[in-house]
């Protein structure tokens, strides 16, 4: 796996924890660097961090450095990246907000990985009768797949990932949407409101409300 870094090292944590995590990496910032370390290291992933001016220049690089290859890339990116009209983003398959956890980032790679075939599709989050597969995004109840939305699995795969701990609709907001939505925090509602009328029944909570907070995923009740 490659990683990409832009100005200054600024993914020097995010390098150092996939490390950690026993991940093979290495980092490139000038482009000439990054498209000669492609064809030399030939990486299963990018993580390319995209970042205020630099952006405008994203396009043109992915173009070189894919090539027809089945490259998937993680864009580390500011909030205002996403918006900007001079930046296309067609060859970017996932986004973490920056500065990018690493847990986050790991997450995503094992999924971007599981799609193309490079680890065993396996990857699975298990809660009782609730399967998650994180590599073919589909969700399970007692064997029987359930129908959800992107937006639905990507809220339930988020808090799932995290058992027991409690998250404001903001923080959910900023996770699973990645920017601000105009909406206003009552999309969550909604969208936990949908998400328990599939999953949930015969006493069974999987999504509990934290009064005044939030929301947690609960796998002990």
């Amino acid at each position: 796996m490659l990683i990409i870094a832009g100005q200054g090292q600024s993914l020097n944590g995010i390098h150092s924890g996939l490390v950690q995590r026993g991940f093979s990496c290495s980092v490139a910032s000038k482009h000439k660097d990054i498209v000669e370390q492609v064809g030399e290291q030939a990486p299963d992933l990018i993580v390319l961090e995209i970042k205020g001016k630099g952006g405008s220049g994203t396009a043109e690089l992915l173009q070189k450095i894919k090539k027809g290859r089945q490259l998937p890339v993680i864009a580390v990116a500011d909030r205002q990246i996403i918006d900007r009209p001079d930046i296309s983003l067609e060859a970017i398959d996932d986004f973490v907000i920056a500065p990018g956890d690493v847990s986050e980032i790991v997450l995503r790679i094992k999924r971007l990985l599981g799609k193309t075939g490079s680890i065993e599709s396996s990857e699975v989050i298990r809660c009782g009768d609730l399967v998650i597969d994180l590599a073919k995004y589909e969700v399970y109840i007692g064997g029987r797949r359930i129908e959800l939305t992107f937006k639905e699995y990507e809220l339930l795969r988020f808090l799932a990932s995290y058992p027991g701990r409690v998250y404001t609709r903001d923080a959910l907001l900023n996770k699973v949407w990645g920017y601000d939505y105009f909406g206003g925090d009552r999309t969550v509602d909604v969208h936990i409101r949908r998400l328990r009328s599939k999953i949930e029944g015969l006493g069974r909570t999987y999504v509990e409300t934290v009064r005044n907070i939030g929301y947690r995923f609960n796998c002990d009740n």
